[in-house]
């Protein structure tokens, strides 16, 4: 894989406050690439650094050729900057123009030759799927469809790598699958990095992910590589019969992750299958006289991994990091 976008020991601070502690990886071209993270984990000062519009206070950054930190501050700034589009959450428009209005102007500040601009406005409104919205003003829009102006904004000068900070945040469930399917198409020719608080965002548009937790880089790789890391198959069981006599009798292979007595002469188990198969369990089981009210696998899911790793309970997943918010307080 060739790199597009580079970190190496990237930090970054506020006062006393660590944003950033020394995150590094590599992104290849045409990767949608997914920022997970709590409030305050660092992922919007991550997205404002590969904009340029933060500099580090210690490792690097590259995209592309051009590379910023480590006393590097130099004309790369600009240079990288011409490299990136870039969304902040709240998207930088001004209301009061229409939206062509708008796109024209922001095309020339980012350098769009003035007789490129129709052409090219036309062409990112109709990847977007604003471009029946050209000469409305822009505080009329919806949410929604303001976030596309944006990406529009984004989008105009060609950039190699396309930053969004919560692309789907205010906005309502229709608007949320437009937005992920947009963000899913503006993969494959450039890469994309996509923030959010939303897992299922995550899962279903993005290739790879970062994994942020109070500034640090715990996990780094496909949806795949993670859930190979972080999963045993889990299957959850209710029986008749105290929990402690049921663990008893269990296979070797099945591990208790929780027991208990619900009452009633129910108890409740929750099993990780090491290289034992639900149906031995079963069967273990009911042959030792247990009766079983219920038997169900617990789906290893994004959610579940995102939160073993901020738990601390992903062991080889955090060691997967390549590696190891915005002001005070921001994600």
């Amino acid at each position: 894989m060739t790199a597009i976008v580079r970190t190496d020991r990237l930090s970054k601070s506020f006062g006393a406050v660590t944003a950033l502690a020394g995150v590094g990886f590599e992104c290849g071209a045409g990767e949608v690439v997914g920022v997970l993270g709590l409030n305050g984990a660092g992922k919007s000062t991550l997205l404002r650094i590969l904009a340029g519009e933060l500099l580090p206070s210690g490792g690097s950054v590259q995209v592309g050729p051009f590379r910023l930190g480590d006393g590097e501050q130099g004309d790369d700034s600009r240079a990288m900057r011409s490299r990136v589009g870039y969304l902040p959450e709240e998207p930088p428009l001004y209301r009061e123009m229409r939206v062509r209005e708008y796109l024209g102007f922001v095309g020339a500040l980012n350098g769009v030759a003035r007789h490129e601009l129709p052409d090219r406005i036309a062409v990112v409104a109709e990847r977007v799927h604003i471009d029946g919205h050209l000469d409305r003003v822009i505080g009329e829009l919806s949410m929604g469809y303001r976030k596309r102006v944006g990406i529009a904004q984004a989008l105009l000068h060609a950039p190699d790598v396309v930053l969004l900070d919560e692309p789907v945040s205010s906005l309502d469930p229709a608007e949320i699958v437009g937005m992920r399917e947009l963000v899913r198409s503006l993969g494959g020719r450039r890469t994309v990095f996509t923030s959010s608080h939303h897992l299922r965002e995550v899962h279903e548009t993005c290739d790879s992910i970062l994994v942020l937790h109070e500034g640090e880089l715990l996990a780094h790789g496909t949806q795949e590589e993670l859930g190979v890391l972080a999963d045993r198959q889990r299957l959850e069981v209710d029986v008749r019969g105290k929990a402690v006599d049921a663990v008893g009798r269990l296979p070797g292979g099945a591990e208790v992750v929780h027991s208990a007595d619900l009452g009633g002469g129910v108890s409740t188990l929750t099993l990780e299958l090491l290289d034992v198969e639900s149906e031995e369990v079963a069967g273990a089981l009911v042959g030792a006289g247990f009766g079983i009210r219920r038997l169900a696998p617990v789906r290893s899911d994004l959610e579940r991994v995102f939160l073993d790793l901020v738990r601390g309970d992903g062991g080889a997943a955090q060691a997967s990091g390549p590696g190891q918010t915005g002001e005070t307080g921001g994600s």
